[in-house]
């Protein structure tokens, strides 16, 4: 199974985000992709001021895109992240389509970003979205895929959830800063893939110095073992990973977690 992480710049121009995310998943067809990847927020800046204004309801301008983008080019298209419009609230929501335009998941970011870090990034999601209330994973030809977004890869229980559901590879669209970056953003997602014995993929907008929010980039995707299969820099690209999805098997019979968890002694409780 191939799939291509699109590292695209992310500009305050709207309708021309759009149009470079759907150039963007033509040439990942033309490359061979089976699925493409799309980063966190790719048609609008990241900052609490623009999710609003930017954000469309069922059916808006970016999910019909992508629905026409997968269905043009056979592929399924992970939508990165758009600001999401429902009864009043906006959420930071991921729409995945599959090979014929119809949509597959919905997933709303579970965990809001808000960190304050003394010296370094301060930033509340919480000002604007409101958080999602569900555990995603969709299914597709080759099998079960989980999905998450950004700072949701930080709870383990989200992601061993979505492997006892059966998923092989959990895909999460992502804008890491500049603060936490450096040290966790390879350290979660091969701690990840490690733990639950599964490919992990993280797609981010390349990086804009000159931007409010400023994005790490280094798109990246890890095996079940944590090898890491490809990394980005800061710039813009798009990256081809080649999942030997045999290799979960494979990796989860050599070194039995997953079947040997003891949930008879995992309930917190008096001691």
């Amino acid at each position: 199974m191939r799939v291509a992480l699109i590292q695209m710049p992310v500009t305050a121009d709207r309708e021309g985000n759009l149009r470079t995310a759907a150039e963007k998943l033509r040439q990942a067809a033309a490359g061979g992709a089976d699925i493409a990847v799309l980063p966190e927020m790719f048609c609008c800046p990241y900052e609490n001021r623009c999710f609003r204004p930017y954000g469309e309801e069922a059916g808006g301008p970016a999910q019909a895109m992508l629905s026409q983008t997968a269905a043009e080019t056979g592929m399924y298209v992970v939508g990165g992240s758009i600001p999401e419009l429902e009864d009043g609230r906006v959420y930071n929501t991921c729409f995945v389509y599959g090979p014929d335009g119809a949509q597959l998941a919905r997933h709303r970011k579970a965990h809001l970003f808000d960190i304050d870090v003394p010296g370094g990034q301060r930033f509340k999601e919480s000002d604007t979205f409101s958080p999602g209330d569900s555990i995603t994973t969709f299914e597709t030809k080759f099998g079960t895929m989980g999905l998450c977004i950004c700072f949701d890869l930080r709870f383990e229980e989200l992601a061993r959830c979505m492997c006892l559901r059966g998923a092989r590879v959990i895909f999460v669209p992502a804008a890491f800063n500049m603060t936490t970056s450096p040290a966790h953003w390879e350290l979660l997602f091969r701690q990840r893939a490690v733990d639950n014995q599964c490919f992990t993929v993280g797609v981010a907008p390349a990086r804009d110095e000159a931007g409010a929010y400023v994005s790490y980039g280094n798109s990246i995707a890890v095996d079940p073992w944590g090898t890491v299969l490809c990394r980005a820099g800061a710039e813009e690209a798009t990256l081809y990973a080649d999942l030997d999805l045999d290799r979960v098997e494979d990796v989860r019979t050599q070194l039995p977690i997953l079947s040997a968890r003891r949930t008879d002694l995992y309930e917190v409780g008096e001691r």
